[in-house]
């Protein structure tokens, strides 16, 4: 078996403010740790229900966070941008037989963690045939646009409902919960733990096709930024329109065209 893991870290057990999502503060490091710990746990639920080829994409800010020593041999790690469409899913193509996603957080506008957002921190909301939607979703499709299942989903509470709201299926380990600006966590050897387990669970289900993210036959995407001038920016983008003065759309029956479209004005 063939595995791809997609690695953010707003989602990580405990996280709850900017400072410790920063590379260059010091509160990073203990969360850049965690972040590793849950992948590596990923990794070996993976490896317990028998996958030898894991390759895992550092999709955080930098993607410069996770510790190679801390994951296991077979794991190949990609580091650093691409500059690509494929962004946080850099890496995945038809040859995989699932992909999970650690450390993900609530869309953009969500109530469900204190450091909700799409993306970047200049959205206010980003629909997909009227449904707020977030990373998850984005890279999710992604995975689906190839045939691979989202095996499991781990972060705060707001992500994992969303994505047991798209398909039951999904194993999904909610980390921590959203109260106001702060969290209410497990204990991050539970949540490794929970992880390696959910994992395990997943991939030694019988139907794992049953896990593939509901793909839309069309496309009408919204984009609403905190501020004007970013929209204006945007309009001029081909196939883009101006929908008010903050919020801007476009159409597509093609999920590679949106993902293209994302790639310049997100």
């Amino acid at each position: 078996m063939k595995i791809f893991i997609s690695a953010d870290i707003e989602g990580t057990t405990g996280i709850c403010h900017w400072d410790e999502t920063e590379k260059n503060h010091a509160d990073w490091k203990y969360f850049s740790d965690q972040m590793t710990k849950e992948v590596a746990a990923a990794c070996q639920g993976a490896m317990d229900a028998g996958c030898e080829d894991i390759v895992v994409k550092d999709a955080h800010d930098s993607a410069r966070n996770i510790d190679p020593r801390g994951l296991p041999e077979c794991v190949r790690l990609h580091r650093g941008w691409a500059g690509l469409p494929g962004s946080m899913m850099m890496g995945i193509d038809n040859s995989f037989d699932g992909c999970v996603f650690t450390g993900y957080h609530s869309g953009a506008g969500w109530a469900t963690s204190p450091l909700s957002h799409t993306m970047n921190t200049s959205l206010s909301a980003v629909k997909i045939n009227g449904e707020r939607i977030s990373e998850m979703t984005i890279n999710a499709l992604m995975a689906a646009y190839y045939g691979v299942p989202l095996l499991c989903v781990t972060g705060d509470k707001g992500i994992c409902d969303a994505a047991k709201a798209a398909n039951p299926n999904i194993e999904t380990v909610p980390v921590n919960e959203g109260c106001g600006n702060g969290v209410l966590s497990l204990h991050p050897d539970v949540a490794i733990r929970r992880i390696r387990e959910a994992v395990a669970r997943a991939l030694r289900k019988s139907d794992r096709q049953s896990m593939l993210y509901p793909m839309p036959a069309h496309f009408s995407v919204e984009i609403c930024y905190k501020n004007h001038q970013s929209a204006n920016s945007s309009s001029w983008y081909p196939g883009v329109r101006r929908i008010d003065d903050t919020t801007v759309g476009f159409e597509s029956d093609d999920y590679m065209e949106v993902l293209r479209t994302f790639k310049f004005i997100l």
